[in-house]
């Protein structure tokens, strides 16, 4: 009665990776991990790397990490790979303190989180639609501004 083999928890398509007891609070990490959600790779590595947040390095290395795991593991294209999703959580608190005036004790607490970044192959068939749908779109909206723009057509509408 052993356990069974656990199924595969992400699609065929995707690689995740995860990093655990990052010392910062899970509010700050979230701020880096909105950064790089639904971006190419390429372009989320980018923006680690220059980043000003000092937690970016670690985010950097779990992303990578991510990558490697859908390259190694998974047999993805890293050229077609996107930030799929990018959620963090809470890990323990470290509970330190501080004397404080009259005998009291200021608590301090030192917050740790964790990051789970998962990335996504994108096919460059649907993706090539999906921006053409999009283009079509944005020039039919800009025509239509167009036509209400002339003056003749403001005349018509105040009239």
């Amino acid at each position: 009665m052993g356990k069974e083999n656990n199924p595969r928890r992400v699609a065929d398509n995707e690689a995740m990776a995860k990093t655990k007891m990052l010392r910062t609070s899970p509010q700050k990490l979230n701020l880096v991990a909105a950064m790089i959600r639904g971006k190419k790779v390429e372009k989320a590595l980018a923006d680690l790397t220059f980043s000003k947040r000092r937690i970016a390095g670690d985010v950097k290395k779990c992303l990578q990490s991510a990558i490697a795991n859908a390259e190694n593991n998974h047999n993805l294209d890293v050229d077609q790979l996107v930030v799929a999703e990018a959620w963090v959580g809470k890990n323990m608190v470290l509970k330190r303190g501080r004397p404080r005036a009259r005998g009291r004790f200021g608590k301090i607490m030192k917050p740790f989180s964790e990051i789970t970044i998962m990335v996504r192959e994108i096919d460059s068939a649907a993706e090539a639609a999906k921006k053409a749908a999009k283009s079509q779109k944005r020039t039919a909206s800009n025509r239509q501004a167009e036509v209400t723009a002339t003056p003749e057509a403001a005349a018509e509408e105040l009239a």
